[in-house]
């Protein structure tokens, strides 16, 4: 039942969206809209911006399942970018109504799950620590949030899958450059 009310604040925020900006919308606005109480509100968020968060973890938790492969990674960005474009008018209104810090914020624990997969399966076989990496994860998750903020705040206009295809072609075999620059036994050896 958690998750179906959830959904239904979710839904009506977006509806809400559709029709005025992010700072305007109260939670009176959302609860009457979905037709639930003001304290089921508050039991499931703390205020109308954790609603916001949480539904783009979820949009995007759901565009990356099962894309967390080297293999698959890029059907994975390809699909938060997607995902974006398919709510463009939510994304755009949150984009215009909280700092872009924030915005960085949502994105970066999805994108750092999504990194991290694909660093644990190039790593197989080697002995990397796993605060590098994470600092490894870090980087290209700047360089992924940077483009999609960049594409967001340009109104969306270039095609997600050319950006991808391009992004692809500038990394192609950097994670496993990385993973062999910070592996434990190659770099105990070069010390000697």
């Amino acid at each position: 039942m958690s998750q179906i009310t959830k959904r239904a604040l979710e839904q009506s925020l977006k509806n809400l969206l559709l029709k005025k900006p992010l700072n305007k919308i109260t939670i009176n606005d959302i609860t009457e809209d979905c037709g639930i109480n003001r304290m089921t509100f508050y039991y499931h968020f703390n205020d109308i911006y954790d609603l916001v968060e949480w539904a783009c973890l979820e949009d995007a938790q759901k565009a990356l399942q099962q894309k967390k492969t080297y293999d698959t990674w890029q059907e994975g960005f390809l699909q938060i970018f997607q995902a974006v474009k398919e709510n463009k008018p939510f994304i755009l209104n949150v984009y215009h109504c909280v700092h872009r810090e924030q915005v960085e914020l949502y994105l970066k624990p999805l994108v750092n799950r999504l990194l991290m997969g694909v660093l644990e399966e190039e790593s197989r076989g080697m002995s990397v620590r796993e605060e590098d990496m994470a600092f490894i994860a870090n980087i290209y998750s700047y360089i992924f949030i940077g483009l999609m903020l960049d594409w967001v705040r340009d109104d969306m206009r270039e095609e997600p899958s050319t950006i991808v295809a391009r992004l692809a072609i500038a990394i192609q075999g950097v994670f496993r450059q990385s993973l062999e620059r910070f592996r434990m036994d190659h770099t105990s050896n070069e010390t000697k």
